[in-house]
């Protein structure tokens, strides 16, 4: 019986070209295909999050307009790293 709280595995199949990506990009990060992989999800997640947050707040105050979303894109990149590795 392992001790502590050990992570979870998942065993996925995914598509050659994928694979072959993210174990280059896991290799040009210096990280494992795992850690590569929980940082990708973590992201996802983080996006998905943010995507049901926005939904619930349109609907319960309107949509947002050109000008608020184009002042979120500028704030969007100025704030968020252009480096892959967040």
């Amino acid at each position: 019986m392992p001790r502590g709280d050990p992570s979870p595995k998942l065993a996925i199949t995914v598509d050659p070209d994928v694979h072959r990506r993210v174990v280059a990009a896991a290799a040009d990060d210096g990280v494992s295909v795992s850690a590569w992989m929980t940082n990708a999800a973590r992201r996802a997640l983080l996006v998905r999050d943010g995507l049901q947050a926005v939904a619930e707040w349109e609907a319960e105050q309107g949509a947002f307009t050109e000008v608020e979303l184009a002042t979120a894109r500028r704030r969007v990149a100025d704030e968020v790293p252009h480096s892959t590795a967040l």
